[in-house]
């Protein structure tokens, strides 16, 4: 049973996951060579891309979470410096933002993208592994199999009109339940691992480096056994 999509492996390793070249939207800049693994009835979309070149994005489409797998990709927003983002490293691109899109050779990367009407935030935020922890609610006790950890995170982007939220995200080990998921979250393993266990006891394991889609609704589990950090981005999905 398939308990998350598998976009990327760190190690090379090839993914089960299915992908459908498809562009994301209206004026998407990465059509070309986007590959979508999974999109919602939000209008929220994940899956892989890659790019070389350069591109001027006078108004960007829609919001989208970029975590790069190969290669190097340069953002740079109207008015700031360069983000410089190589391998395991992320950003979170506001709709509306002016853009300057550049990769001297070829550039594979994971994303979450989401459709949003009416924009506030016309930004270029970086994802840091480093991040400004700060605490953050832990899980019920009925949900958890032994202790209960200690979890913490830096939210450093949200455009509540379409209840898209990223940031980076730690915690210490804990066991979980299987339950239903209780929203669309992407993640990028930034440290540790994680076995995500499904209904049937069949495991998926993932490892640092690795990108992955959880839809809302889907049972799985979590287990940790050291310090897990990821990247990550929710989406609660609209009645």
């Amino acid at each position: 049973m398939t308990v998350a999509l598998m976009l990327h492996r760190a190690n090379g390793a090839p993914v089960s996951t299915s992908f459908r070249r498809a562009a994301f939207g209206k004026d998407d800049p990465f059509a070309r060579n986007r590959e979508i693994a999974w999109e919602g009835p939000d209008a929220m979309a994940v899956g892989r891309s890659s790019f070389i070149g350069e591109l001027e994005v006078a108004s960007y489409p829609h919001i989208e979470t970029i975590v790069v797998a190969e290669g190097e990709l340069t953002l740079t927003a109207v008015g700031a410096a360069p983000l410089v983002l190589g391998p395991q490293a992320g950003a979170v691109i506001g709709c509306g933002t002016t853009l300057r899109i550049h990769a001297a050779s070829r550039v594979q990367f994971s994303f979450c993208a989401a459709a949003c009407d009416k924009p506030t935030k016309h930004s270029l935020v970086p994802l840091r592994a480093d991040a400004d922890f700060k605490p953050s609610a832990t899980l019920p006790p009925e949900a958890l199999l032994g202790p209960a950890p200690e979890c913490r995170s830096d939210n450093v982007f949200a455009e509540e009109s379409v209840e898209y939220r990223a940031g980076t995200w730690d915690s210490t080990p804990y066991h979980r339940i299987v339950r239903p998921h209780r929203q669309n979250e992407f993640m990028h393993l930034v440290a540790g691992s994680v076995r995500f266990a499904a209904p049937d006891g069949s495991v998926l394991s993932a490892n640092t480096g690795d990108a992955l889609f959880v839809p809302k609704g889907v049972s799985v589990g979590w287990e940790s056994s050291d310090r897990v950090a990821k990247f990550f981005v929710v989406q609660a999905v609209q009645a």
